[in-house]
């Protein structure tokens, strides 16, 4: 299913639903960043998606990461709450959500690189790179507050 991410733009429909969303900022030893990058929109992320029924937020996030980039990882820290109703995200199925994700820290303790049917490329990458990719700006924010040893940020 395609997407379309909105953000801070006049022309964005208006939201029909909001989801909880978990993501992550994975950092390796190296300190070098998981990022992925996505088979609906073709832009660079870091790995997440939706909650489910029955799991807490720690264990989407393992279960996201791992499906999306075939890294195992753990739950370390809360980067913040990101809630911002100027980053609309409308699929071709006609839902239309507004941004809601919890992203976290975590660490890798176990896989290796793969692709996924959301993910077309798997990489790490040095913090100094994501400028040259192509990355939503809400995902930038989440990135960068990522990489701070600051407060949990929340909208």
């Amino acid at each position: 299913m395609g997407r379309t991410d909105y953000f801070h733009d006049p022309k964005a429909p208006q939201p029909n639903a909001i989801k909880v969303a978990v993501s992550a900022v994975v950092l390796d030893d190296s300190g070098r960043i998981l990022m992925i990058r996505r088979t609906d929109n073709d832009l660079y992320a870091i790995p997440g998606g939706g909650l489910e029924a029955g799991e807490t937020v720690s264990e989407a996030v393992a279960r996201e990461v791992l499906e999306e980039t075939g890294i195992n990882v753990q739950v370390t820290d809360l980067v913040g709450v990101f809630s911002n109703p100027e980053h609309v995200i409308a699929y071709d199925d006609g839902e239309v959500r507004q941004e809601f994700s919890i992203c976290f820290r975590a660490r890798p303790i176990g896989g290796s690189l793969r692709t996924s049917e959301e993910s077309k490329e798997v990489l790490w990458i040095e913090p100094a790179a994501v400028e040259s990719l192509n990355v939503h700006p809400s995902i930038k924010l989440r990135i960068t507050r990522g990489l701070e040893n600051a407060s949990p940020y929340f909208t």
